[in-house]
C-alpha cells in the first residue's frame, strides 16, 4: 500500500527516506521541487501536487512548517478539502498550536477522514538515525492503523490520549530541550570568558550526571563554533512562542521560556533565522559587551 508523505524539509526529509530506505512505498510532494530529488533517486514516486499524492493513498504523513501551510496542503476551507481528506488518514507530525490541531480534526472527521496528531521529539541526527520519538493522539482505530508505519522513523512511539494531548505533551518536553539548550550556551559562554578549556569542561560534563544525547551534542557543537542547523534559530522561536501561547491560555507561569523567548529574538535579530538553537550564544554574548562596554 502506497503512503504519502508531504513536506521535505529539514526534518521531513531524512523521516522519508527511512521510510523509503525499509521499503514503504511512498508517494512524495515537496513545495521545493529541488527537495524531492534524493527521495527520487531512494525509489519514491514524485507528484507534482499534493492533489497527486491524495489521489493515490489513503495515509498521508504531513512534516510541514505551520497551520497555514497544512490548511494550504489539504485546501482547508475550500472545495478541494473533503475530496483531499475524506475515507484518508491524515497524519500530521510537525509543530502547530494545540488549538489549530483540535479545529483540524473537527473539520476533517466531519469530511469523513481520519485525523492522528504525530509530533515527534528530536532533531535533524536523530531523524537520520531513525531515533525520533512519536507521540500520538487522536481516535485509536486511526492511531493503531498508523502506528506501525511510524518504526522506520521512530525508535518509540507514545499514546497520549485525545487531540491535542499529543501537542501539549511536544510543547512540554520542547520547553525543558529550549531551556536546557540555553542554560548549556550560557555554561560555556561563563566557562570561556574565565579563560577555563572548554575540552575539559566537555569532560566534566559527559562524566556527570547531567549527561544526556542533547547535552553532548550542544556542547560540542558550542565548543566548536558549529552553528550548522538540527534545529533553527527560527524553528525554536516559534517553538517557544506556541508554548507560551499555550502557557498564558491556560494561566500559568513560565518564567525560564520568557527569557528563552528574548534571547532567541536576539540571536534571530542579529541574523541567525537559520542557525542552530546552539546560536543562541550569540545573544548571551552581545549582552555581556553591552554590559562590559557600559562599564568601561
Amino acid at each position: 500500500m502506497e503512503i504519502g508523505f508531504i513536506g521535505l524539509g529539514l526534518m521531513g526529509e531524512p523521516m522519508a527516506l527511512n521510510l523509503v530506505r525499509a521499503g514503504t512505498p511512498l508517494v512524495v510532494w515537496s513545495r521545493t521541487a529541488g527537495r524531492s530529488e534524493t527521495l527520487r533517486a531512494a525509489g519514491a514516486k514524485v507528484v507534482t501536487s499534493p492533489a497527486e499524492v491524495f489521489q493515490r493513498v489513503r495515509v498521508v504523513f504531513l512534516m510541514l512548517a505551520d497551520g497555514a501551510a497544512i490548511d494550504s496542503v489539504l485546501g482547508r476551507g475550500t472545495a478541494r478539502f473533503e475530496a483531499n481528506v475524506a475515507r484518508r488518514v491524515i497524519v500530521h507530525m510537525g509543530t502547530t498550536s494545540p488549538d489549530h490541531s483540535s479545529g483540524l480534526e473537527a473539520d476533517i472527521l466531519a469530511a469523513g477522514g481520519g485525523y492522528v496528531e504525530a509530533p515527534v521529539s528530536g532533531s535533524r541526527d536523530p531523524a537520520k538515525a531513525g531515533r525520533l520519538v512519536a507521540m500520538l493522539a487522536g481516535r485509536l482505530a486511526a492511531i493503531e492503523e498508523v502506528r506501525p508505519l511510524f518504526r522506520p522513523m521512530c525508535h518509540e512511539t507514545v499514546v497520549c490520549g485525545p487531540v491535542p494531548s499529543a501537542l501539549l505533551m511536544k510543547l512540554s518536553v520542547n520547553l525543558f530541550l529550549i531551556t536546557m539548550v540555553t542554560g548549556l550556551a550560557e555554561a560555556v559562554h561563563f566557562a570561556d570568558r574565565h579563560g577555563l578549556d572548554l575540552r575539559l569542561l566537555l569532560d566534566v560534563l559527559d562524566s556527570g550526571p547531567m549527561a544526556s544525547g542533547v547535552s553532548r551534542v550542544k556542547a560540542l557543537k558550542l565548543v566548536e563554533r558549529d552553528f550548522g542547523a538540527q534545529a533553527s534559530v527560527a524553528d525554536v522561536l516559534m517553538n517557544n512562542r506556541l508554548i507560551a501561547e499555550a502557557a498564558r491560555k491556560a494561566g500559568l507561569a513560565s518564567p525560564l521560556l520568557d527569557v528563552c523567548h528574548a534571547l532567541f529574538g536576539e540571536t534571530l535579530a542579529l541574523g541567525h533565522h537559520h542557525s542552530d538553537m546552539v546560536t543562541v550564544v550569540r545573544a548571551i554574548e552581545a549582552r555581556t559587551g553591552s554590559t562590559q562596554g557600559a562599564q568601561e
